[in-house]
C-alpha cells in the first residue's frame, strides 16, 4: 500500500524552526518525486516544495525559497522539510504528496499528485 505520513508539526514562535518528516511506504523516494504543499487559514492549498527522485535539484515556491529546505534519506525513505525564519504566515496544514512523475522541473499542481499524506498542523505564533 503506497502512503506517506507527515509528522514533525507543532507550536513555534516567529523567527523560530521545525523540521517535517514524511516517511515514505509501499514505493521508493528514489523513483518518485515528493512534494510539500501547504494549506493556510483563508486560502488554497498550495505548492511548497519538491524533491526529484534524483535527490537533486529540488524546487520551492517563491514565498518559501531561502527559508526552507527539503532533503531526503534514502536508506530511511524519508522526505525533510527544514522550516527557518517562520513567520505567522506559515501557519497552516504541511501536506506531503508522491507525485506522478520521476522530476519535478517547476511549480507541482495538484494534478501532478499521486497519494496524498493526512497532514500535520504547524502553527507560528508568539
Amino acid at each position: 500500500q503506497v502512503q506517506v505520513v507527515e509528522s514533525g508539526g507543532g507550536l513555534v514562535q516567529p523567527g523560530g524552526s521545525l523540521r517535517l518528516s514524511c516517511a515514505a511506504s509501499g514505493f521508493s523516494i528514489n523513483y518518485a518525486s515528493v512534494s510539500w504543499f501547504r494549506q493556510t487559514p483563508g486560502k488554497e492549498r498550495e505548492w511548497v516544495s519538491c524533491m526529484n527522485s534524483s535527490g537533486h535539484k529540488p524546487t520551492y515556491a517563491d514565498t518559501v525559497k531561502g527559508r526552507f529546505t527539503v532533503s531526503r534519506d534514502s536508506d530511511k525513505n524519508i522526505v525533510y522539510l527544514q522550516m527557518n525564519d517562520l513567520t505567522v504566515e506559515d501557519t497552516g496544514i504541511y501536506y506531503c504528496a508522491r507525485g506522478r512523475y520521476l522530476s519535478c522541473s517547476g511549480r507541482v499542481e495538484e494534478e501532478d499528485i499521486r497519494s496524498w499524506g493526512q497532514g500535520t498542523q504547524v502553527t507560528v505564533s508568539s
